[in-house]
């Protein structure tokens, strides 16, 4: 890719590149991903993809992402018109376009006969085992990301499935890694399947627990744990309309309305005790409502959404 008559910005953007896909490419066959955070179909093939990717690891094949939104210079110049849009690259060019390839079996074919055609440097590489758990980092990395987009989408049987792979199947530092539990536990509450992701928590040693991010997944325990029945869960909104200045029967429903799924309701209950509670009740409401941010993820983008409206109102 020409780095002449650049902008700063677009020269960066080529360095990126070019650390990201051009250099492993001289040895590797890089799978470049094309994706947005809004594009459902995205979300769909990633799991596929870093899957292949990793099956296919060693063998010499890695898995590049290209988010287009914070990209917008490089998918122009691959003329990128719709997304998701797969290439495969050897020495910094395109030697195939894996876009149409949309199930594990159709990928690891058009691979198979790629490895068949081109000089592929298979295993760790010049960088040995250091090279080979870099690029097992990154492709776990990649893997929580995509398990938290599932999750911030609603997609939680996905998300299950991704998670349960990293911390039931993969080697047990991968397993075992904070994020990897964290993301396992909260889509199994996600799942409804709080028992299990209670026994999940407790089976974990104590240094792994006391990690933040399996601390948030503890948080999404003990919020599913307030979960009710329809009839009790309309007598705490009853009672919560009635009584607006009772703090005890606000953090009530609240509880129970998130457990109940929820959220914006329990939020909207939380961030009204906030403004209107007094110091005591406004302390404890904020600090469920910083427990419920925990609990579904600080860079989610509805606690971000969230996060705005309680600034507005402790701040003006």
């Amino acid at each position: 890719m020409a780095s002449m008559g650049l902008n700063i910005d677009e020269q960066k953007a080529v360095d990126r590149f070019r650390k990201q896909v051009v250099e492993p490419s001289q040895t590797k066959l890089v799978i470049v991903d094309f994706w947005a955070e809004w594009c459902g179909p995205c979300k769909a093939l990633a799991p596929i993809l870093e899957k292949v990717a990793a099956d296919y690891a060693d063998k010499g094949v890695v898995l590049a992402k290209i988010d287009v939104d914070s990209e917008k210079f490089i998918a122009a110049q691959f003329q990128v018109q719709s997304i998701p849009t797969v290439y495969a690259m050897f020495q910094g060019q395109p030697v195939a376009d894996l876009t149409p390839m949309r199930s594990e079996s159709q990928l690891k074919t058009a691979l198979d006969e790629l490895l068949k055609q081109l000089p592929i440097q298979a295993g760790a590489g010049k960088g040995g085992e250091a090279d080979q758990m870099a690029q097992m980092e990154a492709q776990v990395a990649q893997m929580v990301e995509a398990g938290e987009a599932m999750l911030a989408a609603d997609e939680n049987d996905k998300a299950l499935e991704l998670f349960t792979q990293l911390a039931t199947q993969a080697p047990p530092p991968i397993a075992q890694k904070p994020e990897v539990q964290s993301g396992y536990i909260r889509a199994l509450v996600a799942n409804d399947q709080t028992d299990a992701a209670k026994a999940a928590h407790d089976a974990l040693p104590e240094e792994v627990q006391n990690e933040a991010a399996v601390k948030a997944a503890h948080s999404a325990i003990e919020l599913a744990g307030q979960q009710v029945d329809d009839s009790e869960l309309q007598a705490l909104r009853a009672a919560a309309a009635e009584r607006p200045a009772d703090t005890e029967a606000q953090l009530a429903f609240a509880e129970a309305a998130f457990a109940a799924g929820e959220r914006d309701e329990a939020a909207e209950v939380l961030l009204r005790s906030i403004e209107g509670g007094g110091e005591e009740g406004s302390e404890g409401a904020k600090a469920k409502l910083l427990q419920i941010f925990e609990a579904v993820g600080l860079e989610d983008p509805w606690v971000s959404a969230q996060r705005r409206k309680l600034s507005i109102i402790l701040f003006g």
